[in-house]
């Protein structure tokens, strides 16, 4: 099937949430797509930062291909080895953590908000609240769109879920302001993706730390889109040296497969006895493989310090090019999560990186977001450097 004809069965049968771009992809191949017309397309968003590696890492493909030829589910009140294996890895980065396996990061947010309840209940004196940020965002259950800090997410779904509330971002004064007596845990994403790229001051997230130990709350870490080494280490919070009660992750996790992950202390975690929460899904063998191998790649391969200076790299570049360019406000990020913030909406320019191959992202209204494969060359990026200044340059800034 070419393009135009995957477009059209696609939009008669397909419940129209995402307004797709007018665009197949076919297959992938380190940083580039092509489309079913076999055009090439730089990735820049990979996925919403899901194929982290890029398409068709050798570690990923292999480790599916042998897993799904052995077993592809068995029920989850049974073993396998890609979980077993998977849950080690991920508690050891955490530091004696136990970990809870679900399908995405809804899922992994999901757990924390449960878990945390459940904590409330059991050792925190009945307290149930959760209080988040303005900007953020946490997924689209009903429960993670009330903890998300947008309105424009609430709307047509009220009532929301009770037991949440919101604070500004970066400002932890508000949380001293905000907290009250049923108030059990505070949630926050160290960069604010959908948000924006919204990167906090340096010592936001100790602050928070010791503010949460002092008034006994639980700090949660929602690293879905952080997570992975997107920032250059395996998660954001290890740039500030500080341990969360609980961490999400997702997206990047398992190279393109669907799966999430919540890792809490253990202390924490033990609030969840058999029956109390679960997954059919969670722990697939074959998206266990496939984290391995993703986890297998952050260790061995480099791609942690690549992302750091190739991101460092597109980075100054950037805010080298906004020193000329008054269409820009800002740039901001860390490793591969960058924003470039406009004066504008920065549809005319994803448009016009899109007509020129290269794969971008608006979000928040202004921001132009870049979300590249770590594993992304210093050649790749001046390809996609290119295309982006030209549109900063050249395309008429929208009425």
């Amino acid at each position: 099937m070419n393009n135009a004809e995957i477009i059209e069965l696609t939009h008669r049968h397909q419940v129209d949430v995402y307004g797709c771009l007018p665009l197949a992809f076919a297959r992938g191949h380190g940083a580039y797509l092509y489309d079913a017309d076999g055009n090439r397309y730089l990735d820049f968003f990979c996925g919403l930062a899901v194929t982290s590696l890029g398409h068709g890492n050798p570690r990923v493909v292999r480790a599916i291909k042998e897993q799904a030829e052995k077993l592809t589910h068995v029920s989850n009140i049974f073993h396998t080895e890609p979980t077993a294996r998977l849950v080690e890895r991920l508690a050891n980065h955490f530091g004696d953590g136990k970990v809870f396996l679900g399908n995405s990061g809804a899922e992994a947010n999901e757990a924390a908000i449960k878990l945390a309840r459940r904590w409330g209940s059991n050792a925190g004196g009945g307290r149930f609240e959760i209080l988040t940020t303005l900007g953020s965002f946490h997924g689209r259950t009903l429960a993670t769109v009330s903890a998300t800090g947008q309105e424009r997410y609430h709307q047509g779904f009220q009532p929301m879920m009770p037991g949440f509330r919101f604070v500004p971002f970066d400002d932890l004064p508000a949380f001293d302001r905000a907290r009250r007596d049923e108030t059990v845990a505070v949630m926050v994403e160290p960069i604010q993706g959908e948000g924006g790229v919204v990167v906090p001051r340096a010592d936001y997230l100790k602050r928070l730390r010791d503010w949460c130990d002092r008034n006994k709350l639980l700090l949660i870490l929602d690293e879905i889109q952080t997570g992975m080494g997107r920032t250059g280490k395996f998660f954001a919070f290890e740039h500030v040296g500080i341990k969360p009660d609980i961490v999400t992750l997702a997206k990047a996790l398992a190279g393109g497969l669907p799966i999430g992950a919540m890792i809490a202390k253990p202390e924490i975690a033990s609030s969840f006895t058999p029956g109390s929460h679960g997954s059919t899904f969670g722990g697939n063998p074959v998206a266990c493989a496939a984290a391995v191998a993703v986890i297998d790649a952050l260790e061995q391969d480099g791609v942690l310090e690549n992302a750091s200076s190739v991101g460092g790299y597109i980075l100054e570049r950037l805010k080298e090019f906004a020193r000329s360019c008054d269409r820009i406000i800002e740039v901001r990020g860390l490793g591969m999560i960058i924003g470039v913030v406009l004066k504008h909406d920065p549809r005319p320019i994803v448009e016009d990186c899109l007509k020129n191959r290269l794969i971008v992202n608006g979000t928040a209204g202004n921001v132009l977001r870049l979300l590249p494969p770590l594993n992304l060359t210093r050649e790749e990026a001046d390809a996609g450097l290119a295309i982006i200044e030209n549109a900063l340059k050249n395309v008429p800034v929208p009425k």
